[in-house]
Parts: C-alpha cells; structure tokens; sequence
C-alpha cells in the first residue's frame, strides 16, 4: 500500500507542476483583460464588415491581439515586479511569489511580441501590425517603465494602448482608418479613466506604499470622483455620435443611451458617497456596460433599420 501510494503521488505531481507552470505563464498575460479587448475588437471588425468578417480573419486577428497584449502584459509584470510585492492585490502573482523570473517573463514578452508582428503581417495587413506593434511598446514600454511610475495622468494616456485593439479590429477588415473606426477608439478611449479609477479607489494605500501617483492618491478621491463624471459623460457623448457616424439605429440608441445614462448616474452617486463606498460596484457595471454596448452595435447592424442609409 505505502509502495502504491507513493508512486501514485509522483505520478501525479509532475503533471500538476506542469500545469502550474503553464499557468504561471498564462497568468503573466493577463487574460481577464485579453478577454475584453477582444469582447470589443469582434464588434468592430463585425461593423467595418458590414457583416461577419469570416471565420479565418476573424481567428487570425484574435490570435494576433492575444500575442501582442499577453507579451505586453507580460513585460508590464516583470516592470511592476517590485511594486507588486508591496501590494496585496497583487503580490500573489507569479514574479512577486518567486515562481517566474523577471528576465524570463521579459523574454517571455518580447517572444509573443515579435511573433504577434509577423503573424499580422503574414495573415492579416501590414497596418493592424503597425498598430499591434504600437500599444505593445506603449503598454510594455512607455506606459510601464515611465507614465504610471511619473504622472498622475498615468490611466488617462495609458487609456491609448486599451483602446487601440478596436481601432486594429477595424483595419484588420478594411485596412484603413476612418471616422467610424476612430469614434470606436474614442468611445473605448473615455471609458477607461472611470473604469480604472473606480479600482484605485479602493486601492489608495497599496498604491501609497508603492509610491505609483494614482489620482486618489495625488488630488484626492473626491476630486477623481468628479473627474470621473467627465469621463463618463464624455464616454455617453461619444457613444451617442456613434449613431450619426456609423448609421446606427433604434435598438442601439435605445441600448447606448439607458446604459451610458446608469454608467453617469453612478459616477454622480459616487462623489455623494464617502472614500471608496460605492467603487467596487462602479468597476464591475462599467465592464457589464462596455460589453453591453459593443453587443448592441452588433445585434442593431444586424436586425434594425438605420435612422440613416447606410448605402
């Protein structure tokens, strides 16, 4: 029996340290956030198609993005790797706990950046790997190494690389930019600031300890509270032009208008509650409403009739 016992144990824990490996790995490319890039990127390219762009685009875009923001992600935690273990929602991740090195998680980047460049340059156009390219070395690069480590305007102009993957959805089917696919960077663009913020609010002191200059930290929460109505505001703005610059119809104005008004009605309520009371429901509507909208261009192009022709 002791024989079998222990034979089957190390039988078993090679496999589950593999697999913990190959999570550590996934883990670094932060796959909550990959998912909805790519919750927003397939409504874009479902738009610049007027229709499904095809199975084979469709997957060679996905598989494009998921090289290119995991390998950015990737060098974004070997850059916070110090400031991780000063913070407890983070410190549990793998270069902090000492399962990954940081060099390897460089080089781990580095490796899906490079093959993400010559995949959208192989199978899909030389623009969307220009832009791909791009929000890889602005998130891994500019926005790790120097605007969340220097400004307090550090979620404002990170906002580029998160918004940039619709904007490469659309080029993926037309490669070429116009003001539809702009207007849907945009509107992904003036989410973000609210959507991020909503989070440090409740992370004030974990920031504090790893001296990063969040906004609650550097003007105060109630201050951000207000900056995120603007932004929220600005968000609903956008979304609403949407439906004179894309020819959007019924469904979607119905959609973007009741769910952009909760998402500012929240933002209001917030500055009346105290500290972060109230952010961690504000974090996940926003999520809920961004996924909503992208859903509703979708379902709108598809069944509803426009107020304009889009002939």
């Amino acid at each position: 029996m002791t024989y079998l016992a222990s034979g089957n144990s190390d039988h078993v824990s090679k496999p589950m340290t593999i697999i913990r490996f190959a999570f550590d790995y996934l883990t670094l490319m932060k796959p909550s956030i990959i998912l909805l890039l790519l919750v927003t990127t397939l409504p874009a390219m479902v738009l610049a198609r007027e229709g499904w762009p095809g199975w084979g685009l469709v997957s060679s875009t996905f598989f494009g993005l998921i090289l290119s923001a995991g390998g950015a992600a990737a060098i974004n935690m070997a850059a916070d790797a110090e400031i991780d273990a000063l913070m407890d929602r983070t410190k549990s991740r793998p270069i902090p706990r000492g399962a990954i090195k940081p060099r390897n998680a460089v080089i781990y980047g580095l490796f899906l950046g490079v093959i993400s460049g010559v995949w959208f340059w192989w199978m899909v156009n030389p623009l969307s790997m220009a832009l791909a390219l791009f929000a890889f070395f602005y998130y891994g690069v500019v926005y790790s190494l120097f605007l969340k480590r220097k400004t307090v305007h550090n979620t404002v102009l990170g906002g580029v690389a998160g918004a940039l993957p619709v904007l490469i959805g659309w080029t993926a089917v037309t490669n070429g930019i116009n003001p539809t696919g702009l207007l849907l960077f945009l509107i992904v663009f003036c989410w973000q600031p609210p959507h991020f913020w909503a989070l440090s609010l409740g992370l004030v002191r974990d920031y504090a300890a790893a001296k990063i200059p969040m906004a609650p930290n550097v003007i105060g929460s109630e201050l951000t509270k207000k900056q995120m109505v603007l932004w929220s505001s600005l968000t609903l703005l956008t979304s609403m032009l949407f439906i004179f610059v894309a020819s959007m119809g019924w469904f979607y104005l119905i959609v973007a208008f009741v769910t952009g008004v909760a998402f500012l009605l929240i933002s209001l309520r917030l500055t009346r509650e105290t500290g972060s009371q109230g952010a961690r429901g504000m974090f996940r509507y926003s999520t809920i409403y961004l996924s909503l909208l992208f859903a509703a261009m979708v379902i709108d192009q598809a069944f509803f009739p426009s107020f304009i022709d889009r002939a």
